[in-house]
């Protein structure tokens, strides 16, 4: 049985800088706190079949494909070859406008984890939560980077950083 995590924040930044940024989809490594990595493998460099190798701080790592792909809004990827307990993931990052300067940005996943009915309670009560405390972490840091244009590391920025960032 799979299941649904999502996060969206509300930020004091036009949607097309945020688009700017999630196209390079080598770029993630700026934003994400636990990628140290994530470089385009193959030809397709962005959109539709873009695939990246995303090396995290414990040095596991993760393909992530684009499977769908709406330009300036949205894209959803597949991943495959990770260690995770997980049969199958496809996570979707993307932006909606909110006016001239301000969006809404969002990730959400879908996924299934292995082991049957200990597997489905292992995802309820523990991957569903710790992903929407990832999801969020990335999404900080990406209103950060594309404000500041600063790389995020290993440790989220002070919370008065990103106070006239983000929109509560």
């Amino acid at each position: 049985m799979a299941h649904h995590v999502e996060k969206s924040i509300k930020v004091n930044i036009p949607a097309a800088k945020i688009w700017q940024v999630l196209q390079d989809f080598s770029s993630v490594e700026k934003f994400a706190m636990t990628i140290t990595t994530s470089p385009v493998i193959g030809e397709i460099r962005s959109g539709l079949g873009a695939k990246r190798l995303c090396t995290f701080n414990d040095g596991s790592s993760l393909v992530e494909e684009i499977i769908e792909y709406q330009e300036g809004q949205s894209f959803t990827m597949e991943l495959s070859e990770f260690k995770l307990p997980l049969k199958s993931m496809r996570a979707q990052m993307g932006v909606k406008t909110l006016n001239a300067n301000s969006s809404e940005i969002y990730m959400s996943a879908d996924f299934v984890v292995k082991a049957g009915p200990l597997g489905w309670l292992m995802g309820s009560l523990i991957m569903r939560p710790v992903m929407k405390g990832v999801f969020s972490k990335l999404l900080n840091g990406l209103a950060f980077h594309c404000v500041t244009g600063e790389r995020v590391g290993e440790k989220m920025p002070a919370s008065e950083r990103l106070t006239h960032i983000i929109i509560s």
